[in-house]
């Protein structure tokens, strides 16, 4: 269970939490082989991070939050992201994922978030079974890719409740972490220090109010955040995180090439003019990308705090500018560490881990290429056939 700090009262806005970030960054970005070999932010970062008040910045104000709005929450994910991609998605893990719980009942979801600085986290997918027993519900089930679990106050697992008329209905359920069993699984290549491992529940019983149907229970507390569709909302926010990591892949890269002499040649790399026509190139491709996700979503914001309904072409256009600016913050990593030659390869490299780091975020499947195809049936007015989109 994380550890809960008193809340900072010079940390009043979303823009204090961003310039936080940014003076912690240097820090951050010093500890990364650090935080890689503990699989998990250190738990003295932990507490940097909920002092300057990362975890808040997207919670309504009714519950200690900030409730900044979305492209300012983006831009904070960003600029952690920017140093270090494993903390970046700590934060929007631990500052987000409040949201896949506001359709608790409201003393419930006042029990959860009983502290500014609470933090949660779960799994959406639907990898347990939950029946009604003893006026709760007992539940079974195995999680995967639970970031954060280890230091959450509160995690959370979808299940699945039964079939009408072949539809599966899920009924999510929050969980005590003494009614979890967490398993060492996360050894992988990249988002190494999020700590996203399996979890566990054993015939647990849960109280019916700390159960929810996703995505169907209205939400307690009324919001904009709350308005959009929470799939949108996802994309758009794993989205900036990983124009943050292109950043810093391109930060890493122009330093590199003030020094560096590539082989056979006279001069430092900054001075090639391949180099200069390609950083220049990914310049404007990354900002190309970070302008249209903040256009997407800050026009997602002003319909949500207007009431406006989001309609599915509304969500293809969403989810397709996340994928796209995704792919292309991606492409620009990739650029950045082939353009490090081979000092690249080596552990000690920022570029190689930068590297890493976007392979797993595409990965996710709310950014997968393929949403695209499904955005683009939408838009052109044909039939679709997704459970969540």
């Amino acid at each position: 269970m994380g550890t809960l700090t008193t809340l900072r009262t010079d940390i009043a806005t979303p823009t204090d939490v961003l310039e936080g970030g940014r003076r912690m960054a240097p820090a951050i970005a010093a500890r990364a082989a650090e935080i890689e070999a503990a699989r998990r932010v250190p738990g003295d970062l932990l507490d940097e991070l909920i002092a300057v008040g990362a975890f808040r910045v997207l919670r309504p104000r009714s519950h200690g939050g900030l409730e900044a709005d979305l492209s300012d929450a983006m831009r904070v994910y960003e600029a952690f992201a920017t140093a270090d991609a494993s903390v970046a998605w700590t934060v929007l893990i631990g500052s987000g994922t409040w949201c896949d719980l506001a359709s608790l009942p409201r003393a419930a979801f006042d029990e959860v978030f009983s502290a500014p600085d609470a933090i949660t986290a779960g799994v959406f997918s639907p990898s347990g079974s939950i029946a009604a027993d003893d006026g709760g519900y007992r539940v079974s089930g195995r999680w995967s890719f639970a970031s954060g679990c280890e230091h959450a106050d509160w995690i959370y697992g979808n299940c699945i409740e039964g079939v009408v008329d072949g539809v599966p209905q899920m009924r999510m359920a929050v969980f005590s972490p003494d009614q979890v069993v967490i398993e060492d699984t996360w050894t992988v290549s990249g988002l190494c220090g999020t700590g996203s491992h399996h979890f566990h529940v054993d015939s647990a019983l849960v109280p019916a109010e700390r159960t929810l149907v996703p995505l169907v229970d209205p939400p307690c507390v009324d919001v904009p955040l709350v308005r959009i569709p929470i799939p949108s909302l996802i994309a758009l926010v794993v989205a900036s995180l990983a124009v943050g990591v292109a950043r810093g892949a391109l930060d890493d890269v122009v330093a590199l090439a003030a020094d560096k002499v590539p082989l056979l040649d006279h001069a430092v790399l900054a001075a090639n003019p391949v180099f200069q026509l390609q950083l220049g190139e990914a310049e404007a491709e990354l900002a190309a990308a970070r302008a249209l996700i903040h256009e997407t979503a800050e026009a997602a914001w002003d319909a949500a705090a207007s009431g406006g309904e989001f309609t599915l072409r509304d969500r293809a256009r969403m989810r397709a500018a996340a994928v796209w600016a995704t792919e292309r913050a991606a492409d620009v990593v990739r650029g950045a560490y082939r353009a490090g030659g081979g000092g690249s390869i080596y552990a000690a490299s920022p570029l190689q881990r930068r590297l890493r780091d976007i392979d797993a975020v595409t990965q996710h499947f709310i950014v997968r290429r393929d949403t695209l195809t499904t955005a683009g049936a939408i838009l052109a007015g044909q039939d679709v056939d997704v459970m969540v989109f």
